[in-house]
């Protein structure tokens, strides 16, 4: 019994492989990214708070609402 080309040529055919490869690469990267701005959340937000605590000094407004 033989199996006709089409069947053939979905059997060898491995180009589906690399669009997985790269949509696993792809996940892996936002799982990383998001990791690293919940780490870099606070010191941020440390930061800009001082920030606008130095520019809304002089209206009298202390923090940000």
């Amino acid at each position: 019994m033989s199996l006709s080309p089409t069947i053939k040529l979905f059997l060898t055919d491995d180009s589906g492989a690399t669009a997985i490869e790269y949509g696993l690469i792809a996940a892996m990267m936002a799982i990383l990214l998001l990791a690293s701005f919940a780490l870099i959340e606070d010191p941020f937000g440390i930061a800009f708070q001082a920030i606008a605590n130095q520019l809304n000094a002089t209206n009298g407004i202390t923090t940000i609402q």
